[in-house]
């Protein structure tokens, strides 16, 4: 029961908290946050925009420089 009683406020707590770091943002802030993931990839951004109908800002991933080779540590 005491377990109860301390999980309460420890979740108020935790729904607050949230309120509060998320208090400035807007609806199309955070659905532009929601299309991150896929900005990376063209190709998949495209099936993102066409699935959801969102524009997704995608970015062409970097090139490598000549005499600029993948590292293996």
């Amino acid at each position: 029961m005491i377990e109860v009683i301390l999980n309460i406020p420890a979740v108020a707590f935790l729904w607050f908290a949230i309120e509060y770091c998320l208090r400035h943002q807007t609806a199309e802030s955070l659905d532009d946050a929601s299309l991150i993931p896929f900005a990376d990839d063209p190709e998949v951004a495209r099936r993102v925009e066409l699935a959801t109908g969102k524009t997704v800002n995608a970015v062409a991933p970097e090139v490598p420089k000549p005499g600029w080779g993948n590292l293996e540590i």
